[in-house]
């Protein structure tokens, strides 16, 4: 009854209350980071979500767009800005998804959306990570998050799709405030901090 029923106005209410009560915060890391990027304060890239529909996923822009002599992006570990890793560290660059929350793209907890071209990699079982909406966080994050493999990402996905219920979402909310609060595997993002997926035997 909570998935069906609940979870959905319960991630409008908390993602309105949320943009409300950080406005500020918002406001001022818009400033910032429109002088700190040349104009572009956000990140805008494109994510599968339930049902693989693509969305754009919007966060605030933590990295520049310098490229080397060939003309391609530098890794992303040198082009991580000194105020881009503050937001990344203090996970504010992940405010802006409660955009996307209030309006249907995402959940405040669910397996969170990864890149398009992953689409064709997954097995069946993998699939069913998007029969829920992506979320900011999820069951996968507050186990491990980047420093777990590929393989057991998707299984705690999938099994969080299996077992959603307000007590785990509860559980998983206050286990996120913990690790933000003592910087545990802080950054969100995996295509940072981890390979790319290239599919599982």
């Amino acid at each position: 009854m909570y998935k069906s029923y609940f979870k959905r106005p319960i991630d409008i209410i908390i993602s309105a209350i949320g943009l409300i009560i950080l406005s500020p915060i918002i406001l001022i890391l818009i400033i910032v980071l429109t002088i700190n990027n040349n104009g572009l304060p956000f990140f805008v890239h494109e994510r599968p979500g339930k049902n693989e529909k693509i969305f754009r996923l919007l966060k605030f822009k933590s990295m520049n767009d310098k490229k080397d002599k060939e003309g391609y992006l530098l890794p992303y570990h040198l082009r991580v800005t000194k105020v881009g890793n503050f937001i990344r560290k203090t996970s504010l660059d992940e405010i802006p998804q409660l955009f996307n929350v209030l309006i249907g793209d995402m959940s405040i907890i669910g397996p969170r959306p990864l890149l398009i071209e992953y689409l064709e990699r997954y097995s069946d079982f993998e699939k069913r990570r998007h029969n829920f909406r992506p979320g900011i966080t999820g069951w996968a994050q507050v186990n491990g998050r980047n420093s777990i493999t590929w393989k057991k990402k998707f299984e705690l996905d999938v099994w969080y799709v299996n077992n959603v219920s307000f007590a785990l979402d509860l559980k998983i909310v206050l286990l996120t405030i913990k690790k933000v609060v003592l910087k545990e595997n802080i950054n969100l993002s995996e295509n940072v901090n981890m390979t790319p997926f290239m599919g599982n035997d």
